[in-house]
C-alpha cells in the first residue's frame, strides 16, 4: 500500500485555479465516485473462485486511491457493498466482510499517513459490532485529514437514503419544528449523507454494465457517466485516464444554455 500511494496524496498543490491557469491543463473534477463492477466475472473467466476477483477488486481499491490523489481528484466515492448484496450467498457475503477487515487492517494506517480522510455513507443499523467498529476506526482515525476525501458507500441504498432523510424530515414536522413547505430541495440535501460532500461531477462504471444500480440516484442528477468495458480487477492507470479523458470533452450543462465548470 506504502509503494502505491506513496506521497502523493498528501503533496501539497497548487490551488487549482492556478494550476489550470499555469499549464492550460484541462481541470480534473472535483468528485469522481465509481461503481466497482466485474470481480466476479474477472474470476469466473480465469476459473478461480469469486473470492479472489474480490481480493484483486481490493488491489484494485488501492491504486484507484493513488491515481485519484494524483489526479488532483479531491474526493472520491466507491461503490463497495450495496444494501442489496446481502442477498448473495452467505459464504461470499462473509468473504466480503472479511476483506472489508482486512483492508482496515492492512490501509488504514497507510491512508492516515496520506492525509486521505475516510467517510463511510450508508445505514449502519443492524451492521454487526465488529463491522461497526471497523468504520468507526477508519472515520475516527482520519477524520483532522485534508488531502483526498475517499468516501466509502457501505451498506448503501440511494432509495433507501434518500426516505431515511425524508423521513426525519417528516419527523421534524409532525413534532412542529420544522413547516411543509419548508422541505425543500435544498433542506432534504442536507439531510442526505452526503451533506458534507459535493455532488460527483463523474461516475464511472466498469464491466461494461450501464446503470446506477441504486448508486447516488439524487446526488448523480447532473454528475456526467462513463461505462467502461474494464472488469474492476483490472482498473488501472489506462482505465481511469480514459475515464478522465472523455470527462474532459463533455460540455456539463445544469439546465440552461451555458456549461459550467466542474
Amino acid at each position: 500500500m506504502a509503494a502505491e500511494i506513496g506521497a502523493t496524496a498528501a503533496a501539497a498543490r497548487p490551488p487549482q485555479d492556478e494550476a489550470d491557469a499555469r499549464t492550460g491543463a484541462a481541470r480534473p473534477p472535483r468528485h469522481v465516485a465509481i461503481i466497482m463492477d466485474g470481480n466476479g466475472r474477472w474470476a469466473a473467466r480465469r476459473g478461480l473462485p469469486r473470492v479472489e476477483g474480490h481480493r484483486r477488486g481490493v488491489e484494485a481499491v488501492r491504486r484507484a486511491v493513488r491515481l485519484a490523489a494524483e489526479a488532483g481528484v479531491r474526493y472520491l466515492t466507491l461503490y463497495s457493498f450495496s444494501a442489496e448484496n446481502w442477498s448473495r450467498p452467505a459464504q461470499e457475503v462473509s468473504d466480503l466482510m472479511r476483506l472489508l477487515k482486512r483492508f482496515v487492517r492492512n490501509d488504514l494506517a497507510e491512508l492516515h499517513r496520506s492525509n486521505v480522510r475516510v467517510r463511510i455513507i450508508g445505514e449502519r443499523d443492524g451492521l454487526a459490532p465488529d463491522i461497526l467498529a471497523v468504520l468507526d476506526e477508519a472515520e475516527g482515525l482520519t477524520r483532522a485529514n485534508t488531502g483526498l476525501t475517499l468516501v466509502v458507500a457501505f451498506n448503501y441504498g440511494g432509495r433507501q437514503e434518500i426516505a431515511r432523510a425524508a423521513r426525519r424530515l417528516a419527523e421534524e414536522v409532525a413534532a412542529g419544528r420544522l413547516r411543509p413547505q419548508d422541505v425543500t430541495v435544498d433542506r432534504l440535501s442536507a439531510a442526505l449523507d452526503t451533506s458534507d460532500i459535493p455532488d460527483p461531477d463523474l461516475v464511472v462504471r466498469t464491466s461494461g454494465e450501464q446503470r446506477i444500480s441504486n448508486f447516488l440516484p439524487w446526488q448523480t442528477a447532473y454528475s456526467e457517466f462513463v461505462f467502461l468495458p474494464d472488469l474492476w480487477p483490472d482498473f488501472g492507470a489506462d482505465a481511469f485516464g480514459r475515464a478522465l479523458a472523455e470527462y474532459a470533452q463533455r460540455e456539463r450543462r445544469f439546465g440552461g444554455l451555458e456549461a459550467r465548470t466542474a
